[in-house]
């Protein structure tokens, strides 16, 4: 007999459902039919009933609307039809029922408001839209009003009023500052629902004049302001002060302190309240309370509890958000303020209404003629709402007559329907709350059988594949289809066919000789039509030698053979994978008609090799893998991989335990060293292999630990020093029974996200972890150190939920316990999270600085109080910058520089300042959320340091016996310039500093022109600045007067000297100098700035002494890093420089310079090393004549250069400057020799400074 069933497939997306006593319109039909068939109106889109418009835009009013014939369109507007044609800022779209109100080019949107109603008809009915009420939106200024400022004492509550202008829509509320920011809020300060600021208590920090409320028309994108509020809050203290300054000693007074009060509900007032929501809504229930210390609100259901999953708590859990509200959430709803000296609480009656919603919405009939059908339109509601009927748009008592039609309440019943029949109802449920309004129609169609599947189509299987023939048909009243094999054959019946209530004909099992050509034949009382498709079975593609597993040899030749048979009239594609893809691109891999070779192995071409057949009808594949090994020695012994293990069997099956064992395969010449054990989750992760254990290759028994709720199959696999085995058959399946979860989730946390949020995360368990079906998780909360009691809500599978409307960083207590379907977990263990962080509130306090030196200083505050951290202390931020430079008085651009400090330091150093300027700073509290408001800038100044070198040093017009220096003052003069200081000495032919002059000149100078000085003689200069503080860095210079070509007689120089003695002869200019200089005595005798300039067997050493005159110095030296005692040289007079000779060569010294008489005086030790020694080359040719004759040529010629070279000297002549300044650093490095005896006289010299200009 016939089997009929219905299952999914994609052949059928062609079926006509018209054929049903009751369809869906919007199935697929084919797109012919549809130009033939006709379709009363059906409405598409069309604007919401409640339309508020932009006033300033066109106003869009969208009818849209599917038929055939396609309607036309008609509007009535307030219950009267509206003629678009007489005004021309309407217009309909084309093809479109969509009306179009032209308001930008003169329009006036208030002109239109109203109700409008689209109707669409064509000759089978008329199909309406529901009623769109068209209303313009507002945003209205704010009324002016006089604010007065708000005067409260410290701990009173206060509430500031923000009485928006009325919208439409309503606006959002949101309280800002001057600055638009927005005003911070906690649970002692919140916004309410009516958009007003509450205060439970004030603060002095809460003392502001810009408490401003804003009101945002989101519809118009609009913002409009209130005036600002000012608010000012007296403390105690402040009270007394001023109480205390108006009366006398002997008045008695003295507020009262802040005194804690009970908390007081400022909103709903009284103890009771009714709400009235409408179901599926947003119920929010409010309590905000006054008190000292801040009330805590906690909120309950008497008599139940509240809804799970849909029940969040707001703005510091005073408003209680249920989302999706039913008629079950009707009740009684308790607010409980509490703090420390008692409680109130206040009861909110809530009552769910609802407007009208559908149980059963009418549905489209398409109806034979002569048959019969029903509407039915079921809605309800609170109250239950009534229901009537229209027909084509016209209340269905006045509507003409159909005989077919019976109305019966909420169902319209049709008796042997005509054609004359078909028409357009509407169904209406309403009650106070709103309407519901449904379109449906009914179809009346006679209609031939249609046979969509096209005519001869071929389509071709896979022998002992299933086969499916589509007969895709249409028909009014609906055909029978019957299959016919064969043109003549008989009709098809039997279990070896499923027929399909779509018309496909099923073949489940298609052999050879099902192959042939198939007719469908629909026919009703109209007709009959047939058609014929055909069915070719070809044979399945095989692979009939697979590619083998193989050893090969390292840079061997291996071949995998793919040989494979198909059927003659399908073309295969053979493709090969290594380790599921692509082959290597490299020309060792040759692939052939049916196989691959691979040339001169390699280690890296060890893996799975995959040969896969595809054809336009089927796909198969196999796999080998490649084994590459080392060459063993001769002769050769194959090793290889083992051979699975075999004969899996399961004993001593127990809940959570069970023994596995195992026959071994062939070690093939390699001892097997272990076994490794898998199992697949057949329930969970079916195909899905994981690691059980392993054992001793020796061991082939072991007893295996299980999990609840897991199908079980074991396999094993044998490990030796070649490779892994194949693994073994699976072994026979094992399901262990279920069980409540074992174990918790892991790393549970709770970190805010938002300042009013508690993010709860957790690691969830693995699927064999869950023991058992239906995993989910109880996550409970609850706020630390409060008196409160856990909240939970039971959530599926995930690893995250969100706890809204929590205070603002608080330690809250926090568990995660996984369940099933069989029980709970054991009990979790708690964990510590906190709500998400906020801005700080406070700046630090009592920022001082104390300036240790000119770049240097130390910045001290106050910490602020952890309350008012609201988040994890990370530390404090010091943002400094410079002002102006003192000296220079000029200001620049501003560079602020920031110096973190972790945690709960009050304390901070701020190096690299610039000396003598002024600086500002402020402190800044940091948490994880940022940083907190900047505490008052404190403005400090550094003190005088040292001045950096002169900006630059100029020598010009050099004469026989002058020299005029030019500079610049210091680019950072680090204070006020007090004076310069000039030295400068000679150099002689051998490179050597005669003795040093020093002259002191006023800071107002900016050239000097020295005069008398010796002709053609090089000097060098040292020019620094100085300020009170010291002096700074110098700069040198080197320069010559010109020579006497007049032939000028140079000054006697002595034998073996390089020097005449200098004459001092004080200038008159010297003594027009001003400010007047004066020694002054240290307050304690140093040595410092000891330097050393070595060569390869001396060193010159020099330092500065401050202190006594007269001192008497010595030098101390040694061997660096050595024990030995140092080596002491006495230097000759009171000079500041010695030479040390008979060094070694390459060697590291140390030196320190001390006086005499002066009890553990010494300078600090310095480090110097002495040249390289040159090599020499040794050969004994001294006595030899050839040798002689050569060094007195060579003397010789020396004797004749040396005389050139003093010709040209006395004429002028130069010498390389490099070497002069190599060998002649900071005179103060630089000592005179001293057995060359005195220098030779000098001429008397005099010097003239001139000021800027």
């Amino acid at each position: 007999m016939m089997k009929k069933m219905s299952i999914p497939t994609s052949k059928t997306s062609l079926v006509l459902f018209l054929c049903q006593i009751i369809s869906a319109l919007d199935v697929p039909l084919d797109s012919k039919l549809l130009e033939e068939l006709s379709q009363p109106p059906t409405i598409t889109q069309q604007s919401p009933k409640d339309y508020i418009v932009d006033p300033r835009e066109n106003i869009v009013i969208q009818c849209e609307a599917k038929g055939k014939p396609p309607p036309s369109f008609s509007w009535t507007r307030n219950g009267t039809h509206f003629d678009i044609d007489k005004d021309a800022q309407v217009t309909m779209k084309p093809n479109s029922g969509t009306l179009v109100i032209n308001i930008m080019n003169g329009g006036k949107a208030e002109a239109y408001e109203g109700v409008y109603q689209c109707t669409a008809r064509n000759e089978r009915g008329a199909a309406i839209s529901n009623n769109i009420v068209i209303r313009p939106s507002r945003s209205p200024l704010w009324t002016k009003e006089k604010l007065e400022p708000n005067h409260v004492r410290e701990g009173d509550s206060l509430v500031l009023h923000c009485r928006p202008p009325v919208g439409l829509p309503p606006p959002i509320i949101f309280w800002m500052d001057n600055a638009f920011q927005r005003l911070p809020q906690s649970e002692r300060v919140s916004q309410g629902l009516n958009g007003d600021l509450y205060f439970s208590n004030v603060q002095p920090e809460d003392t502001r004049e810009d408490y401003i409320c804003y009101a945002r028309f989101n519809h118009t994108q609009t913002i409009q302001q209130k005036q600002p509020i000012s608010v000012k809050v007296f403390s105690m203290d402040s009270l007394n002060d001023t109480i205390a300054a108006n009366l006398s000693d002997t008045d008695i007074y003295g507020a009262k302190p802040v005194t804690e009060r009970q908390p007081v509900l400022l909103t709903p007032t009284g103890s009771t309240s009714t709400k009235v929501e409408l179901r599926g809504n947003v119920l929010l229930l409010e309590c905000i309370a006054a008190g000292l210390p801040t009330p805590v609100i906690r909120w309950i259901k008497e008599g139940g509890e509240l809804p799970a999953n849909r029940t969040f708590f707001e703005n510091f859990k005073k408003t209680l958000k249920i989302i999706d509200v039913s008629e079950a959430d009707s009740g009684n709803y308790k607010c409980i303020a509490r703090n420390t000296l008692g409680s109130v609480h206040h009861v909110i009656s809530v009552t769910v209404k609802a407007a009208p919603y559908w149980i059963t919405a009418p549905r489209n009939l398409v109806l034979s003629p002569g048959e019969d059908g029903t509407l039915i339109c079921r809605a309800n509601g609170n109250p239950k709402p009534s229901i009537s009927w229209l027909a084509n748009g016209v209340p269905i008592a006045i509507a003409p007559e159909d005989p077919s039609r019976k109305v019966d309440g909420d169902t319209i019943i049709f008796s042997h329907v005509q054609e004359r029949s078909s028409a357009v109802y509407q169904c209406n449920a309403s009650n106070e709350y709103g309407y519901l309004l449904a379109n449906a129609f009914v179809n009346v169609l006679a209609e031939p059988p249609r046979i969509l599947t096209p005519a001869n189509k071929l389509y071709q299987v896979i022998a002992d594949s299933p086969a499916l023939l589509d007969c895709a048909y249409f028909g009014s009243p609906k055909p029978e289809i019957e299959w016919f094999k064969g043109v003549k054959g008989s009709i098809l019946r039997g279990n070896e066919y499923v027929f399909h209530d779509n018309g496909t004909l099923e073949i489940p099992v298609a052999q050879k000789n099902s192959a042939g050509t198939y007719t469908c034949v629909a026919r009703n009382e109209l007709g009959k039509i047939q058609n014929e498709v055909q069915l070719e079975i070809k044979d399945p593609t095989m692979i009939i030698k697979q590619p083998e597993y193989k050893v090969i040899q390292r840079y061997g030749q291996v071949s995998f053979e793919c040989i494979i048979k198909h059927d003659s009239t399908l073309l295969p594609t053979v493709t090969w994978l290594k380790d599921n893809d692509e082959l290597p691109d490299d020309e060792r891999f040759l692939v052939g008609k049916d196989n691959l070779t691979i040339m001169n192995v390699t280690d890296k071409d060890d893996g799975t090799y995959t040969c896969i057949v595809n054809t336009t009808l089927d796909s198969v594949s196999a796999s080998a893998v490649l084994t590459v090994v080392a060459a063993p020695p001769t002769p050769a012994i194959i090793y290889a991989r083992p051979n699975p293990p075999f004969d899996l069997e399961l004993t001593g099956q127990l809940e959570r335990s069970i023994e596995l064992s195992w026959i071994p395969g062939d070690e093939n010449n390699s001892p097997i060293t272990n076994f490794v054990i898998e199992y697949e989750d057949a329930l969970h992760e079916p195909g899905v292999w994981h690691y059980q254990t392993e054992v001793p290759g020796t061991q082939t028994t072991v007893q295996l630990k299980l999990s609840p709720y897991v199908n079980y199959s074991f396999r094993v696999i044998a490990v030796n020093k070649i490779g892994r085995s194949q693994p073994s058959e699976p072994s026979e399946q094992y399901l262990t029974k279920s069980a409540s979860p074992d174990e918790n989730p892991a790393n549970v946390q709770g970190i805010g996200s938002e300042p009013d949020n508690l993010v709860i995360t957790w690691e969830p368990l693995k699927g064999f972890q869950s023991n058992g079906p239906g995993l989910q998780y109880k996550v409970s909360w609850r706020q630390k150190d409060v008196d409160d009691e856990w909240t939970s809500v039971i959530v599926a599978n995930v690893s995250k939920y969100i706890v809204s409307g929590t205070p603002t960083f608080v330690p809250y207590e926090i568990k995660v316990q996984a369940l099933n379907d069989l029980g709970y977990a054991p009990e979790p263990s708690e964990v510590i999270g906190h709500s998400g962080e906020d801005l700080p509130m406070v700046a630090p306090g009592n920022v001082q600085v104390h300036v240790i030196n000119s770049t240097l200083a130390k910045v001290h505050w106050d910490p602020v109080p952890l309350k008012t951290v609201r988040g994890h202390l990370q530390g404090y931020k010091v943002y400094y910058w410079k002002v102006q430079s003192l000296s220079r008085r000029s200001r620049r651009h501003v560079e602020k520089k920031i110096l973190t400090f972790r945690g709960n330091k009050t304390f901070g150093m701020l190096p690299g300042l610039e000396p003598y300027s002024s600086y500002m700073l402020n402190v800044r509290v940091v948490n994880g959320k940022g940083e907190g408001p900047a505490s008052p800038d404190k403005v400090f100044k550094t003190p005088e340091g040292v001045p950096g070198s002169p900006s630059f040093l100029k020598i010009t017009n050099p004469t026989l016996d002058s020299l005029t220096l030019e500079w610049g003052s210091p680019t950072h003069p680090n204070g006020i310039l007090t004076s310069y200081t000039l030295k400068f000495q000679p150099i002689n032919n051998t490179h050597e500093l005669g003795p040093l002059v020093e002259i002191r000149i006023p800071a107002n100078e900016s050239s000097l022109i020295l005069k008398n000085l010796n002709y053609s003689t090089r000097y060098k200069f040292y020019f620094n600045a100085q300020t009170s503080v010291g002096s700074g860095s110098q700069i040198t210079e080197e320069a010559v007067t010109i020579m006497d070509e007049a032939g000028i007689l140079r000054p006697a120089v002595g034998a073996g000297k390089g020097y005449s003695e200098i004459l001092f002869a004080t200038s008159p200019v010297m003594h027009t100098v001003r400010p007047t200089f004066y020694k002054v005595q240290p307050l304690y005798p140093r040595i410092r700035n000891v330097t050393t300039a070595a060569a390869e067997t001396y060193a010159n050493i020099s330092w500065e002494y401050e202190g006594p005159d007269h001192a008497n110095f010595y030098v101390e030296y040694g061997v660096a890093g050595s024990k030995e005692d140092w080596k002491k040289e006495i230097v000759n007079g009171s000079r500041s420089f010695f030479v040390l000779k008979g060094l070694t060569p390459g060697t590291a010294y140390k030196v320190r310079v001390g006086a005499e008489g002066l009890s553990g005086f010494r300078s600090s030790e310095d480090v110097f090393e002495t040249g390289p020694a040159m090599a020499s080359r040794q050969v004994d040719i001294a006595t030899q004549g050839w040798f002689i004759g050569l060094m007195c040529a060579v003397a010789l010629l020396i004797l004749i250069l040396l005389i050139v070279c003093f010709i040209r000297r006395n004429k002028g002549g130069k010498y390389p400057v490099k070497e002069k300044e190599d060998a002649h650093a900071d005179p103060e490095i630089q000592p005179m020799k001293e057995d060359d005896g005195t220098f030779g006289e000098y001429r008397l010299f005099s010097f003239v400074s001139s000021a800027p200009f």
